[in-house]
């Protein structure tokens, strides 16, 4: 196999959204259609790292932690839960309207004063925009029958929060997590899946004692900012911005943005916010009783006081929230910007590799016969497809298709980690070797070496490279 002499890490945005459709990860929803703007269909790999790094969240903030409990919120949202937590009245985006192409665009993305799609500076003035999605529930339509698809996961987290304290019994501090669909009405979706009007979040609110939340605020960061770098993202490509006070959401003291470096320039990945007890205090009951520091409206609907007392110094207080918040589509993003490289060999031929961290890699292995018409290779390169899928890392795959080239072309392209083909060097080794000591050639996706490896070794190698 010929050696790579340059590699180079691709910045275009076309790029991405090429392979994406190429190799069945991303695709436009509703293309056949014309397309629904700001609305993406992850297809059959991109499913597969999608989930792959949710799990990775999952495991990280949930099960390797022994303070956070996990959570599985509606996503239709009781009008209530949204008046109390501000978004009916500030969940707003200025915007403002061309009146010579009639195009719209939010007021923050306006650049000297001029339509980004025609240059006209006949402008509307600003006016707020609610984004969020109204619906109706049951079989009248009036002023007391809608709900809303929620904007974000946080507002379950904080309605369930002395459900989930009474049945896990758990102390502060201690966090509630969830990983899941959310929905905004987008004025100017863009960028491929950055900004889009339905997507995923992982979010966690983790709950303090007052006092201890800027402390919390900090380890908070550092974690997230580490966990990143552990999902293959480079320290180069990631940077911390600091809210300025006057641009802070109504709800945080402080708040700070892990920024990547996305093919359009560094924007949001994450937020670490510090949301003292504004929540919990908007959502509680007798509000009055309960010493609250930030502004809140009063609840007179509420049935729950939501605050917590210590049991070993009785002292009562209402938890103040740090939330680590992070979209799921910007993640994988940034995962595929930074894994995509492009390298010309030796012999003038170019391949493409997305060198994508092997837990989050849709395909963990491939399992090639070298021949496809060949029931032996065939069926030998079967049982060992389930062998390794019994593993539980992730998918297996089977790959019998033929052409070994482009089988390995294929797999560098969608992030394979390795590939282990059966030969009929295997067959030959098989007749005349005890069960399980005929070898199967792997193939390293990075580097593209090969090796010999007895199928007897092969579940502990693989094991290996994912563990």
């Amino acid at each position: 196999m010929s050696a790579t002499k340059e590699t180079s890490k691709s910045k275009n945005m076309n790029d991405l959204i090429a392979l994406c459709k190429r190799r069945g990860f991303i695709f436009q929803s509703a293309d056949i259609y014309g397309g629904l703007q700001g609305v993406y269909d992850y297809g059959p790999l991109g499913v597969e790292l999608k989930n792959n790094l949710k799990a990775a969240w999952w495991r990280a903030i949930v099960y390797e932690r022994d303070d956070v409990e996990g959570l599985e919120a509606a996503l239709l949202t009781h009008r209530l839960v949204l008046r109390y937590s501000g978004h009916e009245a500030a969940f707003a985006d200025p915007m403002v309207d061309c009146r010579d192409c009639k195009s719209r665009w939010r007021a923050d993305h306006i650049k000297n004063g001029q339509c980004e799609k025609c240059g006209s500076k006949n402008l509307t003035e600003a006016r707020p925009f609610n984004m969020m999605f109204k619906t109706t529930i049951g079989p009248i339509v009036d002023e007391e029958s809608y709900a809303y698809l929620r904007p974000e996961t946080a507002q379950g987290m904080f309605t369930n929060f002395r459900n989930v304290m009474d049945v896990t019994a758990r102390k502060i501090p201690f966090g509630i997590a969830q990983a899941g669909k959310a929905f905004r009405n987008e004025i100017t979706p863009r960028n491929f899946i950055f900004r889009v009007r339905e997507f995923e979040i992982m979010e966690l609110e983790f709950f303090v004692e007052p006092g201890t939340d800027e402390d919390w605020h900090r380890k908070w960061i550092e974690a997230r900012l580490d966990w990143w770098k552990q999902q293959g993202l480079s320290p180069d490509n990631l940077s911390l911005y600091e809210h300025k006070k006057e641009d802070l959401s109504h709800y945080s003291k402080r708040t700070v943005d892990i920024l990547y470096r996305f093919p359009h320039g560094f924007e949001e990945l994450e937020g670490i916010a510090n949301r003292t007890d504004f929540d919990l205090g908007s959502h509680s009951k007798n509000q009055n009783e309960l010493n609250i520091s930030a502004k809140v409206q009063k609840n007179t609907d509420s049935t729950t006081k939501l605050n917590y007392r210590d049991p070993i110094t009785n002292k009562e207080f209402v938890p103040f929230v740090i939330e680590p918040a992070a979209g799921v589509d910007r993640g994988v993003l940034a995962v595929m910007t930074e894994a995509y490289t492009e390298e010309n060999l030796d012999n003038d031929n170019k391949r493409i590799v997305l060198k994508l961290k092997p837990h989050l890699a849709p395909i963990k292995v491939a399992v090639i016969p070298l021949a496809r018409n060949n029931e032996a290779l065939v069926a030998k390169a079967e049982t060992i497809k389930k062998t390794l899928q019994g593993l539980g890392l992730g998918r297996i795959l089977l790959e019998n298709t033929g052409n070994i080239g482009k089988n390995y072309r294929k797999h560098d392209e969608v992030g394979t980690p390795i590939c282990v083909t059966v030969d009929f060097e295997t067959m030959t080794e098989a007749e005349n070797k005890i069960a399980g000591e005929e070898t199967v050639t792997v193939r390293d996706r990075d580097t593209m070496k090969q090796e010999r490896i007895t199928v007897a070794k092969l579940p502990d190698y693989v094991r290996k490279i994912f563990s």
